[in-house]
């Protein structure tokens, strides 16, 4: 009998520096997404599952016909740490589409299953994706809790202490739950991921296709630490939005009420790909 999900309170949402058994993977396999660096992206992908298999198992979504061609290249690559998981999916963004485990008051793990439309719909289809965190609660035996929220993983970023961040960028957002306030968000947050405090950041950096996502702008280090993209140049598309957001920063604590430090990391210059997306 499956174990009854638990929620709120009785829910901690660990930091991503905390001891990780495994990481998991969605494999790319479309060659109408990568125009002609389908090749090149899977060498890719396997030199990540090497370093990943380092330190922890590497777990991979990919239908099941893809199986025997992924653990060829993945043997190829001297991985050997490695589970396959007849787990079908549309695209490889599983830090989006993928669960977010919780850690329950009873010690055990659970998972948190939003809802995913790729961004805002913007990259159809993604049925496939969205069944992703149903799939592996299936395959691990874990408690689903389940959201009516959409929200992808880069949309959130967490201390393990009860401190979320976000953007109102994204989880306010028409094209992914229209008419929802930030209270409503902030609570239904909390019941999911066990958090106490929702710290809101405005805009993300101009031309990114997730809208805002928090974690191409601000990450955690550590608890009472966070590093923050900023933008010098006040002719960059980038500067307003980033200048505003670490101005907000300057008031962000923890839910025990310590400042967060707030290290400033420069903006990198622009990777141009050639006659992408023609």
């Amino acid at each position: 009998m499956m174990t009854e999900p638990m929620s709120g309170k009785q829910l901690r949402w660990p930091a991503e520096w905390e001891e990780q058994e495994a990481v998991w993977l969605s494999w790319p396999h479309r060659a109408d997404l990568w125009q002609g660096g389908l090749e090149e992206l899977t060498e890719r992908y396997a030199e990540l599952a090497a370093a990943i298999a380092a330190e922890a198992e590497v777990r991979i979504n990919a239908a099941a016909p893809l199986h025997a061609g992924i653990a060829e290249l993945l043997h190829r690559h001297g991985v050997e740490r490695f589970r396959l998981f007849d787990h079908p999916t549309n695209d490889v963004w599983c830090r989006d589409h993928g669960p977010i485990f919780t850690r329950r008051a009873d010690g055990l793990m659970q998972m948190a299953d939003w809802q995913f439309n790729a961004w805002g719909g913007k990259f159809a289809p993604w049925d496939l994706d969205n069944a992703v965190p149903a799939c592996i609660a299936r395959s691990l035996s874990l408690p689903r809790l389940c959201s009516p929220l959409f929200l992808e993983g880069g949309a959130i970023e967490g201390n393990g202490e009860g401190l979320l961040l976000t953007t109102e960028a994204v989880l306010l957002n028409p094209n992914r739950n229209p008419g929802k306030s930030k209270a409503e968000v902030e609570a239904e947050l909390h019941r999911m991921l066990g958090t106490t405090s929702v710290f809101w950041l405005g805009k993300g950096i101009e031309g990114d296709d997730t809208d805002g996502h928090i974690d191409d702008m601000v990450r955690f280090v550590n608890a009472e630490a966070v590093v923050s993209i900023t933008e010098p140049d006040p002719h960059s598309p980038h500067y307003r939005n980033l200048a505003e957001n670490n101005e907000r920063l300057q008031d962000l604590r923890t839910p025990s009420g310590h400042k967060v430090e707030v290290v400033p990391l420069p903006m990198p210059k622009p990777l141009v790909a050639k006659d992408w997306r023609l």
